[in-house]
């Protein structure tokens, strides 16, 4: 028999102790993402996964938005997050400080997400992008790492903020 837990019972922690808390040593970067209910999911599975932060850059929209805020659901004040304009800063400053970068996009010669560890020790930033243009070339190029989720169907594309989700879980859970 099973019984639904209450909210009160899943042992959430408050923003303040989430801000305090050990953090996965990995940075999400949205690139040219449109949709603001994507990039409040964002927010939302970065605060499940206690990721460091969220770049938010180019086109993606930043809170507060009442659109952001309904996919979030608060995750917006958890999460640490930073906007700029363009992607190829982030991505510079990230490669600087030692950072290894992986664009998760289709890609010849990427490495598929079920090979794929993160090593102890090392910081990642997993970039994700735009809805229908994916990465781009320029950020891919710049990348250390191509990561592609494997797909059989018809469409071979999955929602940026589904291939967060997976892409998070497959990775911390290892």
């Amino acid at each position: 028999m099973f019984r639904k837990l209450h909210n009160d019972e899943l042992g959430r922690i408050s923003v303040e102790d989430y801000k305090k808390s050990e953090k996965a040593p990995v940075a999400v970067i949205l690139d040219n993402v449109r949709s603001q209910h994507n990039i409040g999911s964002a927010f939302r599975t970065c605060d499940a996964f206690r990721v460091e932060k969220l770049y938010l850059c180019g086109i993606c929209a930043t809170p507060p938005t009442p659109e952001i805020h309904k996919s979030a659901l608060g995750a917006e004040f958890s999460v640490e997050w930073e906007y700029c304009s363009q992607t190829s800063e982030i991505v510079s400053a990230l490669k600087e400080q030692g950072y290894t970068l992986v664009s998760v996009e289709q890609a010849e010669n990427s490495t598929s997400l079920e090979g794929f560890r993160l090593e102890e020790g090392k910081k990642y930033a997993l970039i994700f992008g735009n809805e229908v243009h994916g990465v781009g070339q320029e950020t891919v190029d710049s990348s250390d790492i191509c990561l592609e989720i494997p797909q059989y169907g018809t469409k071979h594309s999955l929602n940026v903020s589904v291939t967060i989700g997976i892409v998070l879980w497959s990775l911390l859970m290892k």
